[in-house]
């Protein structure tokens, strides 16, 4: 617990000072709010004492589930008549997610100050992305905010949806490649020897292939652990290089050569673009600043590049739609067409949102029949590395018979 000194408001008017202990600033929140008081200030006091408190963040973590409730619950309860602080105090109360319930509390008490709740949600990065804050800011501007949620709402249910289309495309070749891992470890570790040891017993002539599956088999049975610490590092070091500038690029631009899974990224990426664009304009955020939210956004270097790039050209005067057709390599001729026929017809918005839905069915068609496509290549590769270790193996036998 924490011990806070802070100043407050009573239901009438009166302004005092007091003390209190509690788990956290939003917990202090909640309860002075429960006794009719509203918070203007509250420091805490810092203990000497060492605690044993251990945080675990990723038990109270906030899902992009948690996020797409969150706006669409405060988009109903806005254009149902209720003021933003009554609804953020009945979904404070609906809420089961510790996490999600401590910034909602945080951010009717700004609302209360007279915040606006675009400004308390800049407070939230972890919770409220670049591009919600912006929408919800236009939406208070232009007095549609119910509308802005909702937009919001779709358009994060939508690259919700898609993200798991294509994770769950993955899944099955992953899992059949991790038990092809772990056989193979089996095999290396318990049956290999065993015939290793009858083949250097009748002292047989083996072949090339025999030798190279025998040699595996030693080096996990003798250096085991240094191969997997060694592998382990390989892989660390790859992913750390991944994470970084340089890497990033190369590690991007190799996913979108890979047959089957680049062209599906391409998709992917080309609908978050336009799915993001669209939700933006349509909402009223300026063009340049939402071209600079997607560039946040996208997670695709290349992409990322082009979205950066668009902002200087639209700040040159030039059509957006130029950057587009002169990167014909990510992004199709079909979406710099659309976004040219939206600048004739004043209508960009429209004509991405229709370009996002495109691809979103298309993507989705793709991930449906993704496992019909890869199956027959897993099947080819499980077979030939069957054939191979069979043949490896039982040939010497063969040799063994004829030479009997």
């Amino acid at each position: 617990m924490a011990h806070f000194t802070f100043k407050a408001k009573k239901a009438g008017g009166e302004i005092h000072n007091g003390q209190q202990d509690a788990k956290d600033r939003f917990e202090l929140y909640k309860m002075l709010k429960e006794s009719g008081e509203e918070v203007i200030s509250a420091e805490e006091k810092k203990s000497t004492k060492l605690s044993m408190d251990i945080s675990l963040p990723f038990l109270n973590s906030v899902r992009m589930n948690d996020k797409i409730k969150f706006s669409r619950n405060l988009g109903s309860m806005i254009k149902a008549g209720l003021s933003m602080s009554q609804s953020l105090s009945v979904m404070e109360r609906q809420e089961t997610n510790k996490a999600v319930k401590k910034i909602i509390t945080a951010l009717n008490a700004d609302v209360r100050r007279g915040k606006t709740l675009s400004e308390g949600m800049g407070t939230f990065p972890k919770m409220f992305s670049p591009m919600m804050i912006a929408m919800v800011r236009s939406g208070e501007e232009s007095g549609t905010l119910a509308e802005a949620l909702r937009i919001i709402t779709l358009q994060m249910d939508k690259s919700h949806s898609l993200q798991r289309r294509v994770k769950g495309a993955l899944i099955y070749p992953g899992i059949i490649f991790c038990a092809m891992i772990g056989i193979g470890i089996i095999l290396f570790t318990y049956v290999v020897p065993t015939l290793t040891k009858t083949f250097k017993e009748l002292k047989l002539e083996l072949p090339a292939s025999t030798r190279f599956i025998m040699f595996i088999s030693e080096l996990i049975q003798n250096h085991g652990v240094v191969v997997f610490a060694s592998l382990f590092v390989i892989i660390a070091s790859l992913y750390i290089w991944s994470k970084q500038e340089g890497g990033k690029k190369v590690f991007h631009k190799i996913v979108l050569k890979i047959p089957i899974i680049g062209n599906l990224a391409k998709e992917v990426n080309v609908a978050h673009t336009a799915r993001t664009l669209s939700s933006l304009i349509d909402s009223g955020v300026d063009v340049l600043d939402s071209l600079g939210i997607t560039a946040d956004i996208l997670q695709n270097v290349h992409y990322k590049k082009i979205a950066q790039n668009a902002v200087k050209t639209v700040e040159r005067g030039e059509p957006l739609s130029k950057i587009f057709s002169e990167n014909t390599d990510l992004y199709p001729v079909f979406f710099s067409e659309m976004i040219h026929v939206g600048e004739e017809t004043g209508k960009i918005g429209e004509m991405l949102l229709g370009v996002a839905v495109y691809y979103e069915e298309d993507v989705d068609q793709k991930t449906k029949d993704m496992a019909t496509i890869i199956e027959p290549f897993l099947m080819i590769i499980i077979a030939g590395g069957v054939a191979f270790f069979a043949i490896a193996m039982i040939s010497p036998m063969y040799s063994l018979v004829n030479a009997i």
